[in-house]
């Protein structure tokens, strides 16, 4: 069933064409993700669908009854509004029924008979379960004080209380713009289920390749102004996008030739006189008119590095907390000039603070820091506040220098180097405020890289970069002359550079496994079954322990002669007026049956009260049984075996 279609649909910004003409159906059961280079129109696709911008050209036709739900990079919050409240902004009937409800519970000046008014309503709609899921939602997104006023939460808190207001909210057609950013890679695991079982549509933006493969089912590529869509998760869509851009070459191969022939007939001064000669000619001129679709915006990082010398930085007992919160402790580490880290654990467990203390940011509480003479650090973090968003984009990198040398040994200017990171002139000129959030970091990346480090650190690289500008980035640090500490969760940017990470696994432990992400995810898999072991074999210990100690319980009491113990007593003496009772209740439910035969309700009533008396009957027979023949046995001072 068709949820959804965009029909012709195109929108420009300036001269800048981002969606030409574009066509899109969207069916129940499509999971598709929309992949890109940075400003090439994703976000604003994803806006028109949702009905948050309206196209040049162009509509957008859906059913009446199709529900959208959508999560921007940047949501809306009420910084006076709590956790659930923000949750449950959605305007169904029983979204509003249980915003109501957090209101009302939170506001002390709301009487109570409308509190037990509400509350009886929640009863009639069942919103407990609704909201009941959206604190597991949330707790599993890392939120746990669920009456927190939003304002005084983190960007990355407030991110994730949009999105599980988009995931608890029932919709046919769910769009994330970015979902996992600020999302640890267990939280990532947990996304990636949670939307594998979620039915309904799914249209999403992400650079989280794992997630692609794992999650969706199509692909759309935005290139140039046209969409492009592949069946499959990316791993097809990386062979079906390789074939496209083989015919794409070949066409461009065969106007090339046509182009050749046509313009060798030209020159040799035949005179276009007859209709036939001037249609040719119209040939050539079309042909040259023509376009190429093959040039690839394709970003080039070909930066030099400084020399490193031998000793880089190392880390000796150092600690770190704020207030009562210890983030670090007692943490030693030589950075070589080679290594590869990645950096792992919760949101808010100290991983950015490690690089700040490693880049003289901050200072730790206590231990030392020693860093080698030839070190400069390049420092990529998550925020880019520092930029000025009234400066043009070739002053910002011209305040790297005007001419950087790249690792071939050539020297090109910073206007030559913007152009390889996919900022023609006609872009360099712009007020950095102009560009999307991606072309910013992408720009961030190429000020931090042109300053020739020898030492990378990268907070979060992934977050906002698109998948070209990340693949070239991994081939960049291949080749890289120096060492590089990432904190990621993108798990298969993990796996591409890293060969040791560190997990910050809380009150300020430090881990260090051998490997990249998947090693250490095998490696805690292994852990946590070894120690699954390790308890099943000390339960069974135990239980052999147990086993002995009660043997030698019995050896002991082995001797001692046969006697009742005080209930055995009382119920050897009680058991035959217990048997006389139920056998006379037995007679009378019989009378009662034969007077019964009419009334077909109360003959069924009174058959299963029969035969509950005689299940009863039968156990104390066999209890009579056993008590009467331990009684002899003590009466001929029998001995217990």
């Amino acid at each position: 069933m068709n949820l959804l279609s965009a029909e012709n649909i195109s929108k420009s910004y300036s001269e800048k064409i981002l969606l030409n003409n574009i066509n899109l159906g969207i069916n129940e059961g499509d999971k598709i993700g929309v992949i890109g280079i940075n400003g090439t129109g994703k976000t604003t696709l994803l806006k028109i669908i949702a009905g948050a911008e309206e196209p040049d050209v162009g509509r957008i036709m859906k059913g009446n009854t199709v529900h959208i739900e959508y999560l921007p990079q940047n949501p809306y919050f009420d910084p006076e509004a709590s956790v659930l409240q923000q949750t449950f902004r959605g305007n169904s009937p029983i979204m509003n029924l249980i915003r109501k409800y957090e209101e009302a519970i939170y506001n002390p000046q709301i009487a109570s008979e409308i509190i037990i008014k509400l509350t009886h309503e929640m009863d009639i709609m069942d919103a407990w379960s609704i909201e009941s899921e959206a604190k597991a939602i949330l707790t599993k997104l890392g939120i746990s004080d669920f009456s927190a006023k939003v304002g005084t939460l983190s960007g990355g808190q407030r991110k994730r209380i949009a999105l599980a207001a988009a995931l608890i909210n029932p919709s046919d057609l769910l769009i994330l713009d970015e979902p996992t950013n600020h999302l640890d890679n267990d939280t990532i695991d947990w996304l990636e289920q949670y939307l594998n079982k979620r039915k309904g549509a799914l249209l999403m933006i992400t650079h989280d390749r794992y997630f692609l493969d794992r999650v969706v089912n199509e692909i759309i590529e935005i290139d140039r102004g046209n969409l492009y869509l592949y069946k499959g998760n990316y791993s097809n869509f990386l062979e079906k996008k390789v074939e496209r851009e083989e015919m794409e070459v070949a066409n461009e191969s065969k106007r090339q030739n046509l182009l050749r022939k046509e313009l060798a007939w030209i020159k040799r001064g035949a005179k276009a006189r007859t209709t036939k000669q001037k249609a040719r000619i119209d040939r050539f001129e079309k042909l040259n008119e023509q376009t190429s679709q093959v040039i690839e915006d394709k970003v080039e990082i070909s930066v030099a590095s400084s020399r490193l010398g031998k000793k880089v930085i190392e880390l000796e007992d150092i600690s770190k907390s704020f207030e009562e919160n210890m983030l670090i402790k007692d943490f030693s580490y030589v950075l070589l000039r080679r290594d590869r880290v990645g950096v792992i654990g919760p949101n808010g467990s100290g991983k950015s603070t490690l690089l700040n203390i490693i880049s003289a940011r901050i200072r730790p509480d206590y231990g030392t820091i020693e860093v080698g003479e030839t070190v400069n650090v390049g420092y990529y973090s998550q925020e880019t506040q520092h930029m000025d968003n009234d400066q043009r984009v070739i002053e910002y990198i011209k305040e790297g220098g005007e001419y950087l040398t790249t690792a071939e040994g050539d020297k090109i200017t910073a206007s030559q180097m913007l152009e390889r990171f996919l900022f023609p002139s006609s872009l360099q000129w712009t007020p950095i405020a102009k560009l999307s959030g991606g072309e910013k970091r992408r720009l961030y990346l190429l000020r931090v890289l042109i300053e020739a480090p020898n030492v990378l650190l990268l907070d979060e690289p992934t977050n906002d970069l698109d998948i070209t500008t990340l693949t070239i980035l991994e081939d960049y640090l291949d080749n890289f002359n120096g060492a590089v500490i990432a904190v990621s969760h993108d798990r298969y940017f993990l796996d591409r550079m890293a060969e040791k990470i560190f997990v910050f696994e809380g009150n300020g432990k430090v881990v260090e496994y051998t490997g990249n992400y998947s090693h250490f995810k095998e490696n805690s898999i292994n852990s946590g079954n070894i120690e699954r072991d390790k308890k099943a074999i000390n339960k069974g210990k135990q239980e052999v322990e147990k086993t002995l100690q009660d043997k030698k319980n019995i050896d002991r009491i082995k001797d001692r002669p046969l006697k009742f113990t005080f209930k055995e007593q009382k119920e050897y003496e009680e058991i035959d007026d217990v048997i006389a009772k139920l056998e006379e209740k037995i007679l009378k439910m019989e009378l009662l049956i034969e007077g019964a035969a009419s009334d077909y309700t109360l003959l069924q009533q009174l058959l299963t009260e029969k035969e509950e008396f005689q299940k009863q009957l039968e156990e104390k027979m066999e209890r009579w049984v056993y008590l009467n023949d331990l009684a002899e046995k003590i009466e001929s001072g029998q001995k217990r075996v």
